[in-house]
């Protein structure tokens, strides 16, 4: 599948966000290296941000990250952890499993839902690709 122009912009905009996140993170008291579960919520949250704002509001499914990330700005963040249900059904045959897994999809009509996914899953591989490449461009500076 060939990149286009927007896709291309998206996956720069996030790797500069996601890098200056990385760096405020790593600036941090409260998140240090041997704190392991905690990193790694940081980083996921600094990578769903960033996508999202790389993304603008234009999106639903970044609509609805950019404004769970400003709530948890202002909240106390709950430490419990959810209990993943193991009998919980996780294939696509179903419209509310598909609603539960893309951002904002519990408020949307199903036309406007597989449009969003489509989007959602683009720009998560556009993530995953720009990740790696910073993974293998640190390491190879080692």
């Amino acid at each position: 599948m060939a990149m286009n122009f927007h896709q291309s912009a998206i996956k720069t905009r996030f790797a500069v966000r996601f890098v200056q996140a990385m760096k405020r993170l790593n600036k941090r008291r409260g998140v240090t290296t041997t704190d392991s579960y905690k990193r790694y919520r940081a980083t996921r949250a600094a990578a769903c941000a960033s996508m999202a704002s790389a993304v603008g509001p234009q999106r639903a499914w970044s609509r609805a990250v950019l404004s769970k990330t400003k709530r948890r700005r202002f909240q106390a963040i709950s430490r419990k952890r959810r209990l993943i249900n193991p009998r919980r059904n996780l294939g696509f045959g179903q419209e509310e499993d598909l609603r539960g897994l893309v951002p904002g999809g519990k408020g949307m009509e199903y036309c406007s839902l597989l449009s969003e996914t489509a989007h959602y899953i683009r720009c998560l591989q556009a993530q995953i690709q720009v990740m790696t490449d910073i993974l293998h461009h640190s390491s190879s500076l080692n």
